[in-house]
C-alpha cells in the first residue's frame, strides 16, 4: 500500500495569531487557512484562547485544535458575513458560522480543543436576562411567533454547506449561540467523538442533518437545550420548492444528556429516508425517539429502523408529533400589521396546498427499547410526568406500517396513540405506577 505523505504543517502561532482571548486573530488564522489550502497542509492551532469572528476552512486541509486551544467566538455580529444559507428549513441570508465549510471537499476539523461561541450574549438577543423578554416576548406581543427563531440572527458554531467528504472529529462544542454543527446538502459526512456542554440557550441543537446523504454520527456525547441530533429536509413552501431528500444517516454509538432527544423533523418537506438510529443513551432528556412535522410541511418519512435505546428519566420516551407547535408551525402575517414585511416573511407564509402539506409516514421499526425511572424521577424529568407513548396523526392520512418490538418502558402514564394504520406490537411491555 502506497504511504501517503505527511501533511505540511501551518502553526497559527506563525502566523502571530494572537491566544489572549481578547485580542482579534482571524486574520492570522485565515491566512493559516489560505495558505495550507495550496498544498493541502495541516493547520495547528495551539494551545491557547483565540478571539475570532468567521473562519473559513478550505478543500484538502485539515484544521486541527491541540488541547487546550479554544476558538472564543467574537459577540460583534459585523464579524460574521451574512452570507446565502438555509435555517430552519427555509433559505435564506444569515451570518455565518464560527468555524465555515462551504462549497468545500476533502476538509477534515479535528483535535480535542474547544469552539466556544459565548452563547449568553446571543441567548439573551432571543429571550432576555430572564428568559422572559429578549425578541422572544417583543415577537410573541406581535403576534408573531413564528417569525422570532428567523429574525433573531445567531451565529452556529460549524456550518457546513454544500460539501463532500468531511470529516468532524473529536472536539468541543459549546455555548453555541444557535445550532452547535449545522450539515446541510452534504453528502459523505463523519461526525465523530464530539463532546458538547453548556448549551443552554434557544435552539442549542446538537448536530442538524439538513437534506444531506451518507451520513455518519457516532460516539458523541451531547448536552444542549434543544434537540440532540436532529434530521431533517426543508420546511413547508420552501422546502418543497427545493425538495431535497436526507437519506442514508447512521446515527450510533452516542449519549445524550439533556435537551429534547433524537428527532425526525420538524423539517420533513424534502422527505427522510433510510435512516438507522442505533445504540443510543439517553439521560434526563425531554424526549427519546422523536418525530415532528405539520400539515403545512409535506414530505415523507419512510424506511426508519430505530434500535437498542436506552433512556432513563426520559419525559416522552416515543413521541410522534405531526401537528406540532402550531404557534411556530403555521405562519401568517396579522391582519392589522403596518410596516415592511421582510422577504423571508412572506416565505415563510407562502400557503401550502393542503394535499401536500400532510407528511406521509411509513415503514417505521422500533425495537430493543428499554426506559426507565429512578426513585428521585420527580427531580430529573424535564417535564412534570412522563408518558410513555405520545403518537398523534392525521385521520386523513394516518401513519403506515409502524412496529415497536422488544419495547420495556416505565412511566408515570400510558398516553395516547392516534392516527396509525397498521400499528404492530411484538413483545412491548408498559409499566405505570408500578403496575404491569
Amino acid at each position: 500500500m502506497e504511504m501517503q505523505q505527511p501533511r505540511k504543517r501551518f502553526s497559527v502561532a506563525c502566523y502571530g495569531a494572537p491566544n489572549d482571548g481578547v485580542t482579534p486573530a482571524t486574520e492570522q488564522i485565515q491566512a493559516a487557512i489560505d495558505d495550507a489550502a495550496h498544498c493541502g497542509g495541516k493547520v495547528i492551532v495551539p494551545a491557547g484562547t483565540y478571539h475570532v469572528g468567521s473562519l473559513f476552512l478550505k478543500s484538502g486541509i485539515e484544521f486541527h485544535l491541540e488541547e487546550g486551544a479554544r476558538l472564543l467566538g467574537s459577540t460583534d455580529e459585523a464579524q460574521y458575513p451574512v452570507i446565502p444559507s438555509r435555517v430552519a428549513g427555509v433559505e435564506l441570508e444569515w451570518p455565518a458560522g464560527v468555524v465555515n465549510i462551504i462549497g468545500q471537499r476533502d476538509v477534515a476539523l479535528t483535535g480535542s480543543g474547544t469552539i466556544d461561541g459565548q452563547g449568553p450574549f446571543w441567548w439573551n438577543k432571543f429571550w432576555g436576562e430572564d428568559r422572559k423578554g429578549g425578541m422572544m416576548k417583543e415577537y410573541i406581543d406581535r403576534g408573531l411567533r413564528w417569525a422570532v427563531d428567523y429574525d433573531c440572527t445567531r451565529p452556529r458554531n460549524v456550518l457546513v454547506m454544500n460539501c463532500e467528504n468531511i470529516l468532524l472529529s473529536g472536539f468541543n462544542s459549546v455555548r453555541s449561540g444557535f445550532w452547535n454543527v449545522h450539515l446541510c446538502y452534504c453528502n459523505q459526512v463523519h461526525v465523530t467523538g464530539l463532546t458538547m456542554w453548556d448549551n443552554n440557550g434557544p435552539s442549542t441543537d446538537g448536530v442538524d442533518i439538513d437534506s444531506c446523504r451518507d451520513v455518519l454520527v457516532e460516539r458523541c456525547t451531547i448536552s444542549c437545550n434543544d434537540d440532540s441530533v436532529c434530521i431533517k429536509a426543508g420546511r413547508d413552501a420552501d422546502g418543497l420548492r427545493v425538495n431535497r431528500v436526507c437519506e442514508n444517516v447512521l446515527v450510533r454509538d452516542c449519549k445524550f444528556l439533556a435537551g429534547e432527544g433524537l428527532t425526525l423533523g420538524s423539517e420533513t418537506s424534502g422527505g427522510i429516508r433510510n435512516i438507522r438510529l442505533e445504540n443510543i443513551t439517553f439521560d434526563g432528556t425531554a424526549c427519546g425517539f422523536r418525530m415532528k412535522s405539520a400539515r403545512t410541511r409535506g414530505g415523507v418519512i419512510e424506511n426508519i429502523q430505530v434500535s437498542h435505546l436506552r433512556m432513563t428519566n426520559v419525559s416522552r420516551p416515543i413521541t410522534f408529533q405531526l401537528d406540532w407547535f402550531p404557534a411556530y408551525s403555521y405562519c401568517a402575517v396579522p391582519d392589522d400589521y403596518q410596516g415592511e414585511i421582510p422577504k423571508r416573511w412572506t416565505i415563510l407564509s407562502q400557503p401550502v396546498n393542503p394535499e401536500k402539506g400532510i407528511p406521509l409516514v411509513r415503514n417505521i421499526l422500533v425495537k430493543d427499547v428499554v426506559a426507565t425511572l429512578s426513585e428521585d424521577s420527580e427531580k430529573h424529568l424535564a417535564w412534570k410526568q412522563s408518558c410513555a407513548f405520545d403518537i398523534n396523526a392525521y385521520s386523513q392520512r394516518p401513519m403506515e406500517d409502524v412496529t415497536f418490538e422488544d419495547v420495556e418502558i416505565t412511566a408515570d402514564t400510558f398516553g395516547e396513540i392516534a392516527g396509525v394504520q397498521g400499528l404492530k406490537w411484538k413483545n412491548v411491555t408498559v409499566t405505570i405506577a408500578g403496575k404491569k
